[in-house]
């Protein structure tokens, strides 16, 4: 078995590919592609976990129903109860901001 960053166990032994993952083709304009190839090598890192990894980010800033539901889950994990030191600090610089 093999874990591959944001996949599920993949089991090799039926694995007749010489890569793993979605195999795919883009165009890029040179400019952002010699620079990729810059910082791919000065990172040490193949192009494909280059690209992977900037999908990856690019994806997860800009999913807002993601961003949504994390929020939430650290909400509910917190509880709603109300923090008096809190409520009494936040309304004290509230009252001291100007509006």
């Amino acid at each position: 078995m093999y874990l591959y960053p944001g996949c599920e166990r993949l089991d090799l032994t039926h694995y007749d590919g010489y890569t793993i993952g979605m195999k795919t083709a883009v165009s890029i304009p040179d400019g952002v592609f010699e620079k990729a190839e810059r910082f791919a090598r000065r990172m040490k890192k193949s192009r494909s976990e280059l690209y992977s990894r900037a999908l990856s980010e690019y994806l997860a800033r800009h999913a807002p129903d993601h961003v949504t539901e994390a929020m939430d889950q650290v909400c509910a994990e917190l509880g709603a109860e109300p923090d008096a030191f809190v409520s009494t600090a936040s309304r004290r610089v509230l009252e001291r901001s100007e509006w």
